[in-house]
């Protein structure tokens, strides 16, 4: 998988974010969900590089970046944290206007990173979420269900990070494989790279820590932007998958035009990993957006 990028690791904010770049033209920053790596985007990154600078990164917690120590209020993995890493390595890396496209957990640091850097977002491409704030307000017993994990992961530690540790394989085939196209979309390098990242010491605690900040601090700091009134400005794409979890149980679109300007969208006919599901689909969606 990408044998025409270049890896790096950068010190921003506190920590380490490993990151690969390839490509020429206006830059793209791609931001991966839970429980994977910067792995997802293997099946469209390579034809995004003729037209773009793109960078994938990790998230910090996740893949080969830096887990830092947990705090009492999850602070350190707050999206605004999180959001904060990805702003000052495009800043690093020469790029102080970007657009991005983000997935899952990444989708949501990338919201913060719209609110808090609205200059250096330039447009935005979310993949099947709601916002925070909506989809804990609006938890049902089908979506409670279907995201178990959201529940799970915010138990006090350590007891989940150590249920993960004891059987890391089996946690990400019962995260992965119960979504609705179950394991055939991941390919064998991809979940090795994923299972890999989630044995490596502090990555367990990582994923916990981001849920429990999205569960508390997150939500916080999304209901001062809403009662500020204070929106999403750049032009922002939303996709799902219809055959998720995300479509059925909220909004999206109606969700995202109470807290964006400027918003599009459609449901995309997979599940919930749409650049591993429908890579060609996904480019077709995208690509006239960016330009």
């Amino acid at each position: 998988m990408f044998e025409h990028f270049t890896q790096g690791r950068m010190a921003v904010n506190g920590t380490e974010i490993a990151y690969r770049i390839a490509g020429q033209g206006e830059p793209l920053l791609l931001l991966h969900g839970h429980p994977q790596t910067q792995a997802i985007w293997h099946k469209v990154a390579p034809y995004l590089t003729s037209q773009f600078t793109v960078v994938l990164a990790d998230l910090r917690g996740y893949g080969d970046s830096g887990k830092p120590e947990p705090d009492a209020e999850h602070l350190r993995y707050s999206k605004r944290e999180m959001a904060q890493d990805q702003f000052e390595l495009m800043a690093a890396l020469g790029f102080s206007r970007f657009s991005v496209v983000a997935h899952d957990r990444g989708a949501r640091v990338a919201h913060r990173l719209a609110l808090d850097h609205p200059q250096a977002v330039k447009k935005m491409v979310l993949m099947d979420i709601a916002p925070t704030l909506s989809m804990y307000r609006q938890t049902t017993e089908t979506f409670a269900r279907a995201y178990w994990h959201w529940f799970f992961l915010i138990r006090p530690a350590p007891l989940p990070e150590a249920l993960i540790m004891a059987d890391a394989d089996l946690y990400l085939r019962s995260v992965m494989g119960s979504r609705s196209a179950g394991m055939q979309p991941f390919t064998e390098e991809a979940y090795a790279d994923y299972l890999r990242c989630l044995q490596l010491d502090g990555t367990a605690r990582g994923i916990c820590e981001d849920y429990r900040a999205s569960a508390g601090i997150d939500l916080q700091h999304d209901e001062v932007d809403l009662n500020a009134g204070r929106k999403v400005k750049c032009p922002l794409l939303v996709l799902w998958g219809e055959q998720g979890t995300v479509g059925k149980c909220f909004a999206p679109l109606a969700e995202w035009e109470k807290v964006a300007d400027d918003v599009q969208g459609e449901a995309l006919p997979c599940g919930h990993y749409i650049a591993e599901e429908q890579p060609d689909l996904l480019l077709e969606k995208v690509l006239p957006f960016l330009r």
